[in-house]
């Protein structure tokens, strides 16, 4: 492996790492403002409302956002097609499936299992979203009966038990994706200690499990209520 390689290829883990750290960040605000669905509509449909109408977050983070989410999935790729392409030989001498999980093996595709996740969601809420507020110009957040509309437009989606089954895949996925991620982030930005690795690691299993496993939870709710 040339000199040159091995630099671009630090460099790429550092840049996927800090996009990953703030999708982290995150999924877990999105998991907070989900959770409030099952605990009080109002307090859903009053943080919704605020999160769809600041111009911070709808011209500034939101942007951020999309850009992280594309920019990690290519990174990502783009590393695990360098990194077999580099060493072939080695990589099969070393016999991968008897030193690394199946996880750190498979992240692209879970990767991309997840992004195929995110279209979805992109087409029931972000894009009708899109729509209501600068096509339709309704820039409320009510629907017709003078409400607000988020939480009826989110329990809607979960009363198809299709869907409900694709967002449960789904964040299996996202799990198995994290369980290598979070912990994986951490080493990419030089952070390896010989006491904390192993918390990071504990921590980073932990956030893997709740917060895919709350937004499970949270679309069974939905559906077995409505």
């Amino acid at each position: 492996m040339s000199n040159g390689f091995s630099k671009s290829s630090v460099g790429r883990k550092i840049l996927m790492a800090l996009s990953g750290f703030f999708l982290l960040l995150f999924l877990f605000q999105h998991f907070i403002i989900n959770l409030l669905s099952i605990i009080s509509a109002d307090a859903f449909n009053n943080v919704s409302f605020f999160m769809g109408t600041n111009p911070i977050v709808q011209f500034a983070i939101q942007p951020i956002l999309l850009f992280a989410v594309v920019f990690h999935l290519i990174m990502g790729i783009t590393l695990e097609l360098k990194n077999k392409s580099a060493r072939p030989i080695q990589y099969a001498m070393n016999k991968p499936s008897e030193n690394s999980s199946w996880m750190s093996r498979n992240m692209a595709i879970t990767g991309i299992m997840v992004l195929l996740f995110l279209g979805l969601h992109f087409y029931d809420f972000w894009i009708p979203e899109i729509k209501t507020k600068f096509i339709e110009g309704n820039m409320s957040g009510l629907n017709e009966g003078g409400e607000f509309r988020f939480h009826e437009e989110l329990v809607h989606k979960f009363t198809d038990p299709i869907r409900v089954g694709l967002y449960i895949l789904a964040f299996l996925f996202l799990s198995l994706h994290l369980m290598h991620g979070f912990q994986s982030a951490f080493q990419s930005v030089g952070f390896n200690h010989r006491k904390y690795t192993p918390i990071i690691k504990k921590l980073g299993n932990l956030y893997a499990i709740i917060i895919p496993l709350g937004f499970i939870i949270i679309a069974l709710v939905h559906f077995f209520n409505h």
